[in-house]
């Protein structure tokens, strides 16, 4: 049988380099090799992982839809195995799919999600990149938040 786990981790990691050297159609054939075993061994974590690999290789490909469908994949994984900074990052990314597509209130809905996670786990990164985020959808609208000082 082997070490399923691990050979999933490995085909994770060669989509990722494949990702990186612009192979993307390689990097998704991989990844999707690598879904499969996770299912196989229920590593929840190791399956988000991979399905958010997945979304971020059809981003780059601009294919805005798959990329949310994997990314929302990705969330009730990582909601299941209450890894917050994942769900924030993932909650974050989907914010950034809408955003790039236009829907800047569904932008803001997903952003606002992201904000106290990164709070509750105490990433000021994680925040401060969500925060500028809703800084730019509410320039972008030409609108200023409340909280914010004329």
């Amino acid at each position: 049988m082997g070490d399923r786990a691990g050979e999933a981790t490995t085909l994770n990691n060669i989509g990722l380099v494949y990702s990186a050297l612009g192979e993307k159609q390689k990097a998704l054939e991989f990844c999707n090799q690598a879904l499969p075993l996770w299912r196989a061994v229920g590593d929840r974590a190791g399956e988000a992982t991979t399905l958010n690999s997945i979304g971020v290789v059809y981003d780059d490909l601009g294919e805005k839809q798959k990329t949310l469908e994997f990314y929302n994949q990705a969330l009730p994984l990582w909601r299941a195995v209450g890894d917050k900074a994942s769900v924030a990052t993932t909650l974050n990314n989907i914010g950034l799919v809408y955003d790039d597509l236009g829907e800047k209130q569904k932008a803001l809905e997903f952003y606002n999600q992201a904000l106290p996670l990164w709070r509750a786990v105490g990433d000021r990164a994680g925040e401060a990149t969500t925060l500028n985020n809703i800084g730019l959808v509410y320039d972008d609208l030409g609108e200023r938040p409340s909280s914010i000082p004329e």
